[in-house]
């Protein structure tokens, strides 16, 4: 029989549909307004924390509607804005550098919706609010580090190949190798020039020293890759941090442009991001004088640093192994629930480990946590200069050979462990970095955004619904529920796609799959007229309508879906935005205005003996 389905195939269309609605249907829910407080530097919110918050609260008769330990946080949540912002206020001034305060709009998803997973959509810096930073990578710490590193690869390389020297030394941008004989000095001009073709090399007979500069183009190569590295670990910190949508791309030669949809706490979210955290193996020098050390009279193949307590501790120069091997790091506690961080090493640094406890075992290990911090000077090229702190988190006796897993512990709080296996796990940053700019989006723009982007969707629906309501009569009210139907089932997938934000451009890409949306009906309505003015019967019509528009709907849609897809993968930001809400448009509208009308269409009028159609 004609235009008829079977019973499995419209409990399908009904099913995608309900599914769709029940997963939209958290968005119903407004926001709350809410201030949270967390610690920082390792500090742990306790319950004393939110009693002294809750204390502070009710004695300035701020009211709230409820205020509980979320997610390692107290959560303050309140009923308008103006009850938030005095809180904001307050509890800022009152709870110290040690804890950060800040706005944040909570959902308040019923417990049910929440349990199978559903979620309001994730809304961008445009719409609910966030922060947004401009960075500057400080390039002249990143061609130090790199010089660094050159002194060390000299002398690894010379002892390697039994060329005898008295000294590798950096003094400014030369780096000056200082040998005992004219012999030493050419077979180590031979050797390094080799092993170093970027770097300019310049032998002086009279004193037999050996200087090497880096070129202008390894300077380039160095920069260039300070900053694309610098945004691949900022982005691993984002995607940490569990930021939906966010942005991190470069501005100029070394910028970077960061936003955060939906973090207004500012100050948890610049001590991640600008962190420069590593750390160092280094072996504790038990040999030297720690007495004579304290006073001045520091080894010089040693380094004297202290513990968090301020206990000073003497260790050897020379580098077990540092934090750039990391490629994993998670934090848990152990056997006496001492918070603790787990570190696995890539291959080369799993063997460096091992060869170096190897000969060490009985002897103790430090773990240097090393930061680089900005200060209030700056160089001759107008950079932040930044200060090197070194502080000892653990020593501890190495009993066996380490191999690519093993642990350390003196985190001091399971926070602070936790935070210190993320910048891990993400990576240390090539250079230091500063924040030269930042701004932060409030929630009540960011409403007002969503108001007027939600009058413009309104607005374009109603004059779609009026159009087909009058243009097509019954038939336009079919088009009007499919039309319905793929509004709720775009706002249900948005909502169920994990880190998709919706955002000003997104909300236009919505708008044009409304218009686009009724485009599929009316090909298909057209072409049932034109089958009726041939004379075809009104079962034979709407059989002839579905089937002849389908192949010319399916072009349509898919060429332009092509061209979002291109969008999304090579655009950035709202252009990416846009185009995520213009795919899942062009494929729900397909699905609502093809297969949804004609469940409806089969539904109403299949198999029926009628000689007119309202269409």
């Amino acid at each position: 029989m004609l235009n008829k389905y079977p019973l499995w195939k419209t409990l399908m269309v009904l099913f995608i549909v309900a599914i769709g609605a029940i997963y939209a249907s958290p968005n119903l829910y407004p926001e709350d307004p809410a201030v949270q407080i967390s610690g920082l530097r390792g500090i742990e919110t306790t319950a004393a924390t939110l009693d002294t918050v809750k204390s502070q609260l009710e004695e300035n008769n701020i009211s709230y509607a409820s205020i509980a330990m979320e997610n390692g946080q107290v959560l303050a949540r309140f009923k308008d804005t103006e009850q938030q912002l005095k809180a904001r206020d307050l509890l800022d001034d009152n709870m110290g550098k040690e804890y950060s305060v800040a706005l944040n709009l909570t959902p308040a998803t019923p417990a049910w919706l929440a349990g199978i997973g559903g979620t309001p959509m994730k809304l961008g810096l445009d719409l609910s609010g966030g922060v947004s930073f401009l960075m500057e990578v400080n390039m002249q710490e990143a061609i130090v580090k790199v010089q660094k590193s050159l002194v060390d690869d000299f002398r690894t390389g010379l002892r390697g190949e039994n060329i005898r020297y008295r000294s590798v030394k950096q003094v400014d941008d030369t780096i000056n190798v200082q040998f005992r004989n004219a012999q030493d000095l050419e077979n180590a001009e031979s050797y390094l020039e080799k092993q170093n073709r970027d770097l300019l090399f310049v032998s002086n007979d009279s004193n037999l020293t050996l200087s090497a500069k880096m070129t202008e183009q390894k300077l380039k190569e160095t920069r260039e890759y300070a900053l694309q590295q610098n945004i691949t670990i900022i982005r691993n910190r984002v995607n940490e941090l569990g930021v939906a949508e966010p942005l991190v791309q470069r501005q100029g030669k070394k910028h970077i442009v960061i936003e955060l949809p939906g973090v207004q706490d500012t100050a948890k979210a610049k001590e991640i991001l600008s962190a420069t955290a590593t750390i160092e193996f280094r072996l504790v020098d038990t040999e030297g004088d720690l007495g004579a050390a304290l006073n001045g009279r520091v080894p010089g193949s040693s380094q004297l640093l202290r513990e968090r307590d301020g206990k000073p501790v003497l260790l050897k120069k020379r580098v077990m192994l540092t934090g750039d091997h990391i490629v994993d790091a998670g934090s848990s506690f152990d056997e006496y629930s001492r918070p603790q961080v787990n570190i696995t090493l890539d291959s080369a640094g799993g063997n460096k480990m091992s060869s170096s406890t190897k000969s060490n075992i009985g002897k103790p290990m430090a773990t240097v946590f090393i930061e680089f911090k900005p200060t209030n000077r700056v160089d001759g090229e107008g950079n932040t200069i930044f200060e090197k702190v070194e502080e000892v988190i653990s020593v501890a006796t190495i009993q066996a050979r380490l191999g690519k897993t093993f642990r350390i512990t003196g985190a001091g709080s399971q926070a602070e462990a936790h935070n210190l296996a993320l910048l891990l796990r993400a990576g240390a940053l090539v250079a230091p970095i500063q924040i030269v700019e930042e701004r932060t989006v409030g929630p009540t723009l960011g409403a007002e955004n969503v108001q007027l982007g939600f009058q413009a969707i309104m607005l374009g629906f109603g004059l779609v619904f009026l159009f087909m309501l009058i243009y097509y009569r019954a038939f336009g009210v079919v088009a009007n529920l499919a039309l319905g139907a793929n509004l709720v089932l775009i706002i249900g997938v948005m909502s169920m796609i994990p880190g998709a934000a919706l955002t000003l451009p997104g909300m236009a890409g919505i708008v044009l799959t409304v218009g686009m949306a009724v485009d599929a009906n009316v090909l298909i309505f057209e072409r049932i007229r034109e089958e009726m003015r041939a004379g075809k019967s009104v079962q034979q019509s709407i059989h002839q309508g579905y089937d002849a528009a389908f192949s010319t709907i399916i072009d349509a849609n898919i060429t332009t879906l092509i061209a979002a897809l291109i969008l999304f993968a090579v655009g950035t930001g709202p252009i990416k935005g846009f185009a995520i809400t213009l795919s899942i448009g062009i494929i729900t509208s397909m699905f609502t205005a093809v297969i949804g009308t004609r469940t409806v269409v089969n539904a109403v009028w299949g198999g029926k003996r009628l000689d007119k159609l309202s269409i």
